[in-house]
């Protein structure tokens, strides 16, 4: 078994060169996932020189780690948006991701991108019949808002549902060749994309231009669009008004023909399915066991092993092939912040897609690409970047910044470095401190300061993904103290050992 992407594992990805040299440029765009490839197609087709700029590589992010649904249908969503934000905004929310669905659709086609994308439905269920009230109310919002749903009980799944509701004409595709094709795009176009090109500071000037420090080269620009997962270090303030999440991915073959829908459960744990069609119409790709990003209590070992019981349980599974994990982040009022960084005059930023990346950043990738060419957007007021948000959003921002105080509280270390077997890692104590340690299969041991580089959290091992990760903010880092995900902007302190 694979236990990396499967969209990575099973596409060619060009490489780009890392920025050696300094450059001027009239947009930057920091991320090469679908936010930001998308967003520099676009302006590039506007007419303006985008450079791109990507810490790893094209597609290595979220993206490269998603279901690879592209879907206006986001589980439990709308009623929710009626109720709190008003029928308006709730029908720019709307309209902004089936319209990005079709922008994906449009843009594969105009470019001749070979991603398996294909329409399907798209389903969110349950098994409870206590929950049904909850559906019927997702309906009847999802259909006054113009969205193609309904209500059914019928599903291609393999068990009955108390009821559903039906996203017709949704797409499902392999977001790693799209994202390969997007890059292709654009740089055939004049783009230029840079990987390995981690960027350090961004600075506005007086002369009402941005300045971006990237390894020993600069690059001047006159508008600069932050794709990345989080913005990085305190960059308008999101790393504390969001709250990152994990899930967890299997790509199985089964005996027989798979569902060729996609579905999502509101039930708990959540389980998500869609096909696979590499391996023809037995592939599976099923999602699940959500928790927050370094939480201490939470066995991410298990989170795998359930998941797949489930799966065997549910399905006639011939092998697991691959699994992986993936990231994003959540918003108080669950809708993304897209739009002008607060107190910034020409840095755009686009984050919080709690896991509706794909619809959601092609959205986002529209209205960045309208406010650059200083466009007005309809359907800004929904995602502004600067919101503070209502009540209950504010109130929840309060508890979550709560929680991140507590973390902040010093730890316990678990045992003796000598005591740690090869394959394991965890806090132990070493020379009568407490580091973060993991020994490989050779017996080579890796130790590290266990405090996150970005505000000073503590770091909780995560076994799993062998890494190191950071409950307060999101931030993840590898062994070697390597950063795996932002907002940290620095490494992990590397510390001798024997």
């Amino acid at each position: 078994m694979s236990t990396g992407s499967v969209w990575l594992a099973t596409s060619e990805q060009q490489q780009y060169p890392a920025l050696g040299q300094d450059l001027v440029a009239d947009v930057v765009v920091v991320g090469g996932g679908v936010v930001g490839l998308t967003t520099a197609l676009l302006a590039q087709r506007d007419g303006a020189r985008v450079v791109v700029l990507e810490a790893d590589r094209v597609g290595s992010g979220t993206t490269g780690y998603t279901t690879g649904k592209v879907t206006s249908q986001h589980s439990l969503s709308y009623a929710e948006l009626v109720a709190r934000q008003g029928e308006e905004k709730a029908r720019l929310y709307a309209e902004a991701n089936q319209a990005a669905v079709e922008r994906v659709a449009e843009l594969a086609e105009q470019v001749g991108i070979d991603c398996d994308l294909t329409r399907a439905p798209a389903y969110v269920y349950t098994l409870d019949a206590g929950q049904r009230d909850k559906l019927e109310e997702e309906a009847a919002a999802a259909v006054k808002l113009g969205l193609p749903a309904e209500l059914t009980t019928e599903l291609d799944l393999p068990f009955a549902v108390e009821a559903a509701v039906r996203f017709e004409r949704q797409l499902h595709f392999h977001p790693a060749r799209y994202l390969a094709g997007l890059a292709a795009a654009f740089t055939a176009a004049g783009g230029s994309i840079y990987e390995q090109t981690r960027v350090l500071d961004i600075e506005e000037q007086r002369d009402r231009t941005v300045q971006l420090t990237a390894g020993t080269a600069t690059v001047q620009a006159n508008q600069i669009v932050v794709a990345t997962l989080l913005p990085p270090g305190t960059l308008g303030g999101y790393f504390a008004k969001t709250r990152p999440t994990r899930s967890y991915g299997l790509a199985c073959r089964l005996r027989g023909d798979a569902p060729r829908s996609m579905a999502i459960s509101i039930d708990t744990p959540t389980r998500s399915t869609r096909p696979w069609l590499t391996p023809g119409p037995g592939g599976l790709i099923v999602v699940g066991n959500d928790h927050e990003t370094g939480a201490a209590d939470v066995d991410t070992q298990q989170q795998y092993r359930e998941l797949e019981d489930w799966t065997r349980v549910t399905f006639d599974v011939e092998s697991v092939d691959h699994r992986w994990s993936s990231q994003d982040y959540t918003t108080p009022d669950r809708i993304p912040y897209v739009g002008r960084a607060p107190l910034h005059h020409m840095v755009w930023v686009a984050t919080g897609f709690q896991k509706w990346g794909l619809s959601n950043g092609t959205a986002a990738a529209m209205v960045l690409t309208d406010l650059l060419a200083d466009r007005d957007n309809a359907w800004l007021p929904v995602f502004d970047a600067t919101r503070i948000g209502d009540a209950q959003a504010v109130a929840k921002l309060i508890k979550d910044n709560l929680k991140v105080g507590k973390e902040f509280v010093g730890g316990r270390f678990d045992h003796p470095v000598e005591q740690l077997a090869p394959g394991t890692g965890g806090i132990v104590e070493y020379d009568g401190h407490r580091v973060g340690a993991y020994r490989d299969q050779d017996g080579t041991l890796y130790a590290v300061e266990p405090t996150c580089t970005h505000l000073g959290c503590p770091l909780h091992w995560n076994s799993a993904e062998t890494s190191w990760d950071c409950n307060c903010h999101g931030s993840r880092f590898a062994v070697d103290g390597a950063i795996l995900d932002g907002p940290a902007g620095e490494p992990l302190e590397q510390l001798d050992t024997p």
